[in-house]
């Protein structure tokens, strides 16, 4: 799903992922969520009604969203943590561990094998949410921030994982909307899920 990250005000890119941008424009971390309606390439099916399994929920506009405080959304597709996975992201942030990369040792280790750092489960965060909802007629959605962030469980290489959300506090704010979502990150067959995050994201009307 493509989604519009500006670097600056004035100087926006197309990009794949949402990701993380230091630089962005005066708030959060820069990261935009894409406004645009037109998600035929998306995997998750489209609901303007049921949302408990039933693919993304769409609201119609910033009003319809800020009118769903304490609705929830989910769950979503369940994703596979490859060992594939884990090597890139250790590739990417230089935490080489071995409780993620070195199957062998980590087979004797206190996990029974590999295991997914927690950054990348909350690294997911984007993937999920792009799932799990769109709100229409806005012009970007900005990561703002995270308010807190639990790991409760490991996630083992091989697991599969998806996510839950509800909508929390939806407040006004300039030229928009500011809205405390809470998202939890299941995993298939255990009784806790991996983490619990609570994260802040801005709606520019």
């Amino acid at each position: 799903m493509s989604t519009v990250c500006c670097a600056t005000p004035a100087d926006c890119c197309l990009i794949i992922e949402l990701r993380l941008n230091s630089d962005g424009p005066g708030s959060g971390d820069g990261s935009c969520v894409d406004p645009r309606s037109d998600h035929d390439e998306s995997p998750a099916k489209a609901t303007t009604g049921h949302n408990q399994g039933d693919g993304m929920k769409v609201f119609g506009s910033l009003d319809e969203f800020v009118s769903a405080a304490g609705q929830e959304l989910g769950p979503t597709d369940w994703l596979e943590i490859t060992q594939d996975r884990v090597d890139l992201f250790a590739e990417a942030t230089g935490d080489h561990q071995w409780i993620h990369v070195d199957p062998h040792r980590a087979a004797s280790g206190p996990f029974g094998g590999t295991i997914a750092h927690g950054l990348l489960t909350l690294a997911l965060l984007p993937h999920f949410m792009h799932e799990l909802y769109l709100v229409e007629g806005i012009t970007m959605a900005i990561n703002y921030g995270l308010n807190k962030v639990r790991f409760i469980s490991p996630v083992p290489v091989g697991a599969k994982v998806r996510a839950r959300a509800v909508v929390g506090e939806v407040s006004a704010v300039g030229g928009g909307a500011q809205a405390i979502m809470t998202t939890t990150i299941e995993i298939d067959g255990a009784d806790k899920p991996a983490a619990v995050i609570e994260s802040i994201i801005r709606y520019v009307a």
